[in-house]
């Protein structure tokens, strides 16, 4: 027997018997399988580096559509995750995986996607070596939700962080801003807009770690839900300095602010899943712009903006926009949300 003999996801497939045992051993354990992984084990042993510190990470996706250009959940719950590691100076080793798979969704969609899962570990060099599957009844879900818990390793000397950062450090992001979230909303078509954005969905470890030798590198982010302003909100209100960035300077393609000019979003609240957000000193930002303009996913690199002395108070910092025209605007934190539903 198969789990393919069935065309869709039951309740049974959650039962803890025969049918969910299909399910782990056709779709699951073929994808994901590695030699850490066994799935007879209720946990899993890892090996952790010498001279380095261990560093944990958890995410949830539950992006709609499940598949958009560029990517799907299941690729976005790897890269999610790894670049959450990433961004943190940490290689990414292993992962957990649980998914909550709703009623009545298409079992090839289901392979699909584990399988796009499995294809973005193996790509970024990540184990999967635990998980859990549920199913949800038919109406409670969204198709399928995925949570993952990462784990990964830095050196133990590295220190980055928002108090590393300094007055006349400069702001660079590695590559256009807001190509997931407008592809995964024209995915939707609930606009009647068409288009050709594909997100950039993607792993950012060869950025990150391309800059880790760096001695002005001061802190990186990658700019998820909130997009790039969140993140410069993020460094001002934590360290009462301002982020003064410069509009003509940051990437955005020409189709995605079309399709913000025709809907009224701000580019620089949408987010990103494949970008990263460095702060550096100033003779350290020129270099790691060269270094990420020659690498795959960060040729579009450019230093968006300068951190400026603030009142110096919490919460008091201010994220400022200057404009071609030489005007100003101040991007606040986001209160609303413009794209539920993105990651």
């Amino acid at each position: 027997m198969s789990v393919f003999d069935d065309t869709h996801i039951s309740l049974a497939h959650g039962n803890g018997g025969r049918f969910m045992r299909e399910l782990i051993e056709d779709i699951f354990a073929k994808h994901l399988g590695n030699d850490e992984l066994d799935i007879n084990a209720d946990a899993a042993a890892i090996t952790i580096p010498e001279n380095t510190v261990p560093m944990l990470t958890t995410d949830g996706f539950i992006v709609q559509p499940l598949e958009f250009p560029g990517g799907d959940i299941g690729s976005l719950a790897v890269h999610g995750t790894v670049n959450d590691l990433a961004v943190s100076g940490a290689r990414a080793l292993y992962l957990s995986l649980n998914a909550i798979i709703e009623e009545g969704l298409e079992i090839k969609c289901l392979d699909r996607l584990i399988a796009s899962l499995g294809h973005a570990a193996k790509q970024a060099g990540v184990k999967i070596v635990a998980g859990d599957t549920k199913v949800t009844p038919r109406g409670h879900g969204g198709g399928l939700y995925l949570a993952t818990t990462g784990f990964g390793v830095r050196d133990k000397n590295l220190n980055l962080g928002i108090h590393k950062i300094q007055a006349g450090d400069r702001v660079v992001v590695s590559g256009p801003i807001g190509d997931h979230g407008i592809a995964v909303m024209l995915a939707r078509e609930a606009f009647d807009l068409k288009g050709d954005v594909k997100s950039d969905n993607g792993c950012v470890w060869p950025l990150t770690s391309a800059l880790l030798d760096l001695d002005g590198l001061r802190f990186m982010r990658d700019p998820t839900r909130g997009g790039l302003a969140m993140v410069c909100n993020e460094i001002a209100k934590t360290s009462g300095l301002d982020i003064v960035l410069q509009e003509a300077a940051i990437p955005v393609r020409e189709q995605v602010q079309s399709v913000c000019e025709i809907l009224g979003y701000d580019p620089y609240y949408l987010a990103c899943e494949g970008r990263v957000v460095a702060v550096l000193s100033p003779e350290d930002a020129q270099k790691a712009l060269a270094i990420w303009q020659d690498i795959l996913g960060g040729d579009g690199a450019q230093i968006i903006g300068t951190v400026q002395e603030g009142s110096g108070q919490k919460d008091a910092g201010q994220v400022i926009l200057e404009t071609p025209i030489g005007g100003t605007r101040v991007l606040d934190e986001l209160e609303d949300d413009p794209l539920p539903r993105i990651c």
